[in-house]
């Protein structure tokens, strides 16, 4: 999938994102890239609202799965079960979120549970950071579950 592809696909299914202003940056096997501008996601201290900030990263932990499962021809509903968001700054423009998997092991699990037609879990790590330096730690647990069960 390329990033003009999912940026559409996240805009057009995910209206948040396209209030947010969403970039997708790039796009790796093992990662996936997203930006936002701070207009749109301003709060009342001229800061990234809190609420985008998590919104971004929780999007491109949902973007990592999503891409690596259509990479892989597996048709799955994937929604997030759990997340913890930690706030280390602010930020006072554009920010970006790179979520990456833990280890590999864990994606091979959650594809052999899939390919069971059993409920898959696992969990991915997003930063987001602004002006070079970590403002966001978020960890979000997802659970996809094969469209042969639905």
């Amino acid at each position: 999938m390329l990033p003009s592809e999912l940026e559409h696909y996240l805009h057009t299914q995910i209206p948040l994102s396209q209030a947010m202003a969403v970039r997708v940056v790039s796009i790796a096997d093992g990662a996936v890239v997203l930006s936002a501008p701070l207009a749109p996601n301003t709060n009342h201290h001229a800061t990234v609202f809190g609420g985008s900030a998590a919104a971004l990263a929780m999007l491109a932990a949902w973007s990592l799965l999503h891409t690596r499962l259509r990479a892989a021809g597996v048709s799955s509903r994937l929604v997030i079960q759990r997340s913890s968001v930690e706030y280390l700054r602010p930020m006072a423009g554009e920010f970006s979120a790179r979520a990456t998997l833990g280890a590999m092991p864990d994606w091979a699990r959650f594809n052999a549970a899939l390919a069971r037609r059993r409920p898959a879990r696992i969990a991915v790590q997003t930063v987001v950071e602004h002006a070079g330096e970590v403002a966001v730690r978020f960890t979000g647990e997802f659970v996809a579950v094969s469209d042969h069960n639905l």
